[in-house]
């Protein structure tokens, strides 16, 4: 390794240091041994590796300087062209050799990765749907992202630099020792050169990238936010250009001075050091020869020195600030293991079984809900808070209950934030009920799997979400075993089969982000396509038609009457038209059943559904409507 590299290494390494922040814990250290054991074959090859690449390199100067000594003596020949076929045959052996490390590293590194984000992936799928209406989404990516390679580092850096460098460090200052402790003295004097200005430029430099970050980090929000297509749609409609244009310029602008100065600061210190390098090599040459020429040292030990001095700063530099580099690592295993230790509210119990076969019924008995306080459910560093509210939530639901029997339609209206939506989401078990009990033909959710409890509850929500995927997949997200012919039935059954015919690429059409290339009806029709597909037999219609011109929302009824054909339904209306038919209507106000009935008898009864109709209608209502 050269001296400027060297200089890069320590000022590198200073920057990460000055990045790292607060104790671990030996917790956290049994943690991760969990983690490494399953590559702990690779590991230990790859630690057995680094060693002897280590004797390897402190080997070629000590044979060069063989080398000097064999021409100065005028040895024969043969020794000469033996000793530097062997320092060729070194070089070989450790550029293959490393070659070899390399692939070692990057296996368990990547495994590494692999097990992490599997492991974070799965455990964020079981959190509960509160847990994402707190959290940054980008917050809860970074973690997937840069905590864990930042954790991986750990394995595929810091460990074998610290194993490789304890033993280069070690047969390095022998040989050095052995050759001219004078020499060697000097040489460890010089040390404080390199680390004293790698620390103050790595502060300096560690305060330039937080602030790069942070303005990257803006521009980042900024450009999600007005790249989506409602946020460009805003824009399009409200915003003024050439204000965004000059907003974003001038973040822009600061991290391009940012990088400028961040360049000049690291161009100055390698160039400083890399000097300092050079005047340390001209002492040693001048310091070995004075020794040569007085007989005190021979040329080839003075050669060997020269070319072991480059392998004793990298070492002790790297070492100098192992530490600090550990921390940095085990900072990112801590951000991974925080996100792992949030325990999910919702669990699936160990003796759960399946929803009874047959038709099924729903049925809510004196349900009381409250929303999970924050520090139940999130962390203050995915929300970017100091600190999250331990408060609990306000009851939502007072003794709810009532019972749709099997095939029956039962309509929920009301005000809207009355809690229609929140019955609906107790159902499929998004949320766990406070009190009482939710059950599915008589057995209590929370004794069903998840599994079970997704196969016989289908949802259809107002907002029609779709991936940024194709059709294909989209409805392929309910059942992934469905045959082409089903496909297209499902979509003739949800009147979409005569559009995606039309289109170029028929089901392998990408729908866009959110399905934003589909207008709401077709984006609600295909999620109405999507429950034929799934087959649930109970299906939920939250508000489905609530955002459609009278078109479209004719064109979605008539899906919704192929989707609700012999299944247990719970709809929440907001056009009151469309529930005029149901078995039984219940009227929720401020988280209470106020009112339940069929269409002309709560009509009849003049209380707050009559209101609700008269309000949306805009005219008195006979008991005859």
């Amino acid at each position: 390794m050269s001296m400027e590299m060297v200089a890069w290494h320590s000022l590198r390494s200073t920057v990460t240091a000055n990045k790292a922040t607060g104790p671990f814990s030996w917790r956290t250290l049994r943690r991760i041994g969990g983690f490494a054991r399953r590559h702990r074959r690779r590991l230990v090859a790859f630690l057995l590796l680094s060693t002897v690449i280590a004797v390897l390199g402190v080997a070629t100067p000590v044979l060069a300087g063989r080398v000097v000594n064999a021409i100065v003596a005028g040895e024969e020949t043969g020794l000469v062209v033996g000793l530097a076929g062997l320092i060729a045959v070194l070089a070989v052996a450790e550029a293959g050799l490393g070659l070899v490390n390399r692939w070692l590293s990057a296996r368990i590194g990547e495994g590494l990765i692999l097990d992490l984000r599997t492991a974070v992936y799965d455990h964020v799928q079981r959190m509960p749907v509160a847990f994402f209406t707190r959290t940054r989404t980008g917050a809860l990516v970074s973690r997937l992202n840069n905590d864990v390679i930042g954790a991986q580092r750990a394995f595929s850096s810091t460990l074998s630099q610290v194993a490789g460098n304890l033993v280069t460090l070690a047969l390095t200052l022998a040989v050095m020792v052995r050759l001219s402790w004078q020499i060697t003295l000097l040489a460890l004097l010089i040390l404080p050169v390199f680390i004293v200005p790698a620390r103050l430029m790595g502060r300096r430099l560690a305060r330039l990238e937080r602030e790069a970050a942070a303005h990257n980090a803006a521009m980042g929000d900024r450009m999600t936010e007005r790249f989506s297509a409602p946020g460009a749609t805003l824009i399009k409609l409200f915003g003024r250009p050439e204000r965004e244009s000059a907003e974003f310029t001038a973040r822009a602008g600061r991290v391009a001075d940012i990088g400028v100065r961040t360049a000049m600061v690291q161009t100055t210190f390698i160039t400083a050091l890399t000097l300092v390098s050079a005047l340390a090599l001209a002492v040693v040459y001048g310091l070995g020869g004075f020794y040569s020429l007085r007989g005190q040292l021979d040329a080839g030990a003075v050669v060997a020195l020269a070319l072991l001095l480059t392998r004793l700063y990298a070492p002790l530099t790297a070492l100098a600030t192992a530490r600090v580099e550990v921390m940095s690592a085990l900072v990112s295993f801590e951000r991974v293991f925080e996100v792992l230790d949030l325990e999910p509210l919702i669990a699936e119990r160990p003796d759960a079984r399946s929803v009874p076969d047959g038709p099924v019924s729903v049925e809510f008995d004196a349900v009381g809900f409250a929303y999970p306080a924050a520090d139940k459910i999130s962390l203050a560093s995915l929300e970017e808070v100091a600190a999250l509210d331990t408060r609990g939530g306000e009851q939502v639901l007072h003794e709810v209950s009532f019972r749709a029997e099997p095939g029956q339609m039962v309509a929920l209206v009301g005000s809207s934030g009355a809690g229609k939506s929140t019955i609906a989401s107790l159902i499929p078990r998004l949320y766990d009920v406070d009190s009482g009990a939710v059950r599915l033909s008589g057995v209590d959710v929370r004794d069903l799997t998840f599994e079970s409890i997704r196969g016989t509850v289908g949802m259809v929500t107002q907002d029609g979400h779709l991936f940024h995927d194709s059709i294909r997949e989209n409805l392929l997200l309910a059942r992934p075993e469905a045959t082409e012919d089903e496909l297209w039935e499902v979509l003739r059954r949800a009147r979409l089969a005569d559009l995606v015919a039309s289109l170029p690429d028929g089901l392998d059409t990408v729908v866009g982000e959110r399905g934003y290339r589909l207008s709401g009806g077709e984006r609600q029709r295909l999620t109405i396509a999507r429950i034929l597909l799934a087959r649930p037999r109970v299906v939920i219609l939250d508000e489905a038609t609530a955002h459609l011109d009278s078109t479209s929302e004719a064109a979605v009824q008539e899906a919704l009457t192929e989707a609700l054909e012999g299944r247990t339904a719970i709809v929440i209306a907001h056009r009151l038209s469309t529930i005029r038919a149901a078995d039984q209507i219940l009227v929720i106000e401020n988280g209470r059943v106020v009112e339940r009935g069929r269409h002309a008898d709560l009509l009849a009864a003049g209380g707050r559904y009559k209101q609700l109709h008269d309000t949306q209608f805009d005219q008195p209502t006979t008991t005859a409507a």
